[in-house]
């Protein structure tokens, strides 16, 4: 079987799936014939969809995506450039958070917007842990602090640049300042030896962040919980990532104490033209 199947009852030989495909792997149509697959399509296709998703008529498969697996798309769902402006500006990070915990199925939900995310050559890499209880946040977030007195002990410039001092001050006065005592935390991991794997996290990660704001869901970047689960073994090993696997993102997320009722001032953005 080929990888790229072409329903000749359907194409208008149009030649837009040739025209589309990141890695011209589609020769395309002449007067007489329809698309084809080129030559190094079964060694070079990344699977990104592209030709299934930009045919018209449903007349292109690959082997493992037909157009029937694929929803379409509604135009009607799309959203206004003003309704996706409000989304952006008025997503906030969060560090309060009602003392409830985010249904499974809405952690579920974002997770699964998330991993539409771009990735490099689509590798889709990017793995997924959720830290679910609290109290096993909390638990985890102990490990961050020993982390922190770690640092402060053998790179105290570096910890003094960092303020890790009044984070480690705070946790033993009983203020948890680097989880904000939220009620869950997700993590994005996946193979060190991916050069692109960091980029893929922090992209999907973001648009965690964007999804759990769509669902009224607050969510903040938990930077030094993430330092400290890609760079502290007793806490990498608790996490128990596969042995090949490191974390490139944490989230912390539960359902906001606070509304937000208007949109601070950004600096203006620098723009440079040539």
């Amino acid at each position: 079987m080929n990888l790229i199947m072409i329903d000749e009852t359907k194409c208008k030989r149009d030649g837009i799936c040739a025209a589309e495909c990141p890695l011209n792997l589609i020769n395309p149509p002449g007067k007489n014939k329809f698309p084809s697959e080129g030559g190094k399509a079964e060694e070079l296709c990344i699977h990104c969809g592209h030709c299934v998703s930009v045919c018209p008529h449903g007349a292109l498969s690959l082997r493992n995506m037909s157009p029937k697996e694929c929803f379409p798309l509604d135009s009607d769902l799309r959203p206004s450039a003003e309704q996706v402006e409000f989304l952006l500006q008025s997503r906030r990070s969060i560090r309060v958070y009602k003392d409830k915990p985010v249904n499974r199925k809405a952690i579920a939900r974002i997770i699964d917007m998330a991993r539409y995310a771009p990735s490099g050559h689509n590798n889709q890499l990017v793995e997924w842990l959720v830290i679910y209880d609290k109290k096993d946040v909390q638990k985890y977030t102990s490990m961050v602090i020993d982390w922190l007195r770690f640092v402060i002990k053998e790179s105290p410039e570096m910890a003094a640049g960092f303020h890790m001092d009044l984070l480690v001050k705070a946790w033993e006065e009983g203020n948890d300042r680097v989880c904000r005592n939220a009620p869950h935390m997700i993590i994005a991991h996946g193979p060190e030896r991916n050069m692109m794997i960091q980029s893929t996290c922090t992209i999907a990660m973001t648009y965690l962040e964007l999804a759990a704001s769509s669902l009224q869901l607050g969510a903040c970047w938990a930077g030094y919980f993430n330092r400290a689960a890609a760079n502290w073994p007793p806490l990498k090993q608790a996490l128990g990532f596969p042995e090949e696997n490191n974390a490139f993102g944490a989230m912390m997320l539960g359902h906001p104490k606070y509304k937000y009722h208007r949109i601070p001032l950004r600096k203006e953005a620098k723009i440079m033209w040539k």
